[in-house]
């Protein structure tokens, strides 16, 4: 493969992800989205930072871990959150202003390539990120390189079966109306378990590893619940291919198969990875 095919790869992964979560901001933080907090603070809580300690979040999306890591250094810390997506960053800021935390700041950012000198943060953090990355052992190396010694790197990815079964639902509308773009954009499913996330880490040498899996459920109360599910999630990308009437057409298959199989819950396992470095 050559270097153009690589960089041209690397841009239309970039290009995708961003303008899937740049788009999906306008649900992102629905009530019914509760999971991005839920798992974003579980991997703080993981993490066990202590006063003081300096912290990279990276794919911060619009604030689920950067923020409780904020609160757990507390003042004589500090938290530098990056995404390639301006329009989370945004609704990031607005919820750390509005609690008041002045130890953490966001920016635009590429995990691939971090304006950071090595060995500078106590702890780094990608939630739910590392997987849109085509290399994602690049991304680790990258990551990595900027872990103190004695610091610690925490990746979580989604485990397997994400939101099923409402997932295959989905996928089945689109296929049927664009076949073309069935399956067309979820790179979560590249890495969902432990063995896969241990071997992606051990590959760059990191050190110290723990990896969890954990199996766990999300509520779907209502078939609008799922809907803002999917407007908030990565599955905005596939959706923002759609013109308006195929769009309606996927979104009544969507609140149809909610409402007449009665889910009323999806599941939402994960995998967290943590390690320090010796």
């Amino acid at each position: 493969m050559s270097i153009l095919t690589i960089m041209s790869t690397l841009d239309d992964a970039k290009a995708r992800a961003t303008a899937a979560y740049n788009a999906a901001a306008d649900s992102y933080d629905d009530p019914a989205n509760s999971f991005w907090d839920r798992f974003g603070r579980s991997t703080i809580d993981r993490l066990q930072l202590s006063a003081g300690a300096c912290t990279l979040d990276v794919c911060c999306g619009s604030g689920a871990s950067a923020i409780p890591a904020a609160e757990k250094v507390g003042p004589r810390g500090f938290v530098l959150a990056i995404d390639l997506a301006e329009n989370l960053l945004t609704l990031a800021r607005l919820k750390a202003s509005d609690r008041g935390l002045r130890n953490i700041g966001f920016c635009l950012g590429d995990m691939l390539n971090l304006a950071a000198e090595g060995s500078q943060f106590d702890a780094v953090v990608c939630v739910f990120g590392i997987f849109f990355v085509p290399d994602m052992q690049s991304a680790v190396r990258e990551l990595w390189r900027v872990v103190r010694p004695k610091g610690r790197l925490a990746i979580t990815t989604w485990g397997p079966n994400w939101f099923e079964p409402a997932t295959t639902a989905f996928w089945n509308a689109i296929r049927e109306i664009r076949p073309e773009l069935f399956k067309g954009f979820n790179p979560w499913d590249r890495i969902s378990d432990p063995a896969s996330v241990r071997a992606l880490l051990r590959a760059e040498n990191v050190d110290q590893l723990e990896v969890v899996a954990e199996a766990g459920t999300h509520p779907i109360p209502s078939p609008d619940a799922w809907w803002s599910a999917v407007l908030g999630s990565g599955l905005r990308g596939t959706l923002e291919q759609l013109g308006a009437d195929d769009f309606e057409r996927v979104r009544m298959a969507n609140l149809n198969f909610i409402r007449e199989s009665n889910i009323q819950s999806v599941e939402a396992n994960v995998v967290y990875a943590v390690a320090t470095k010796a």
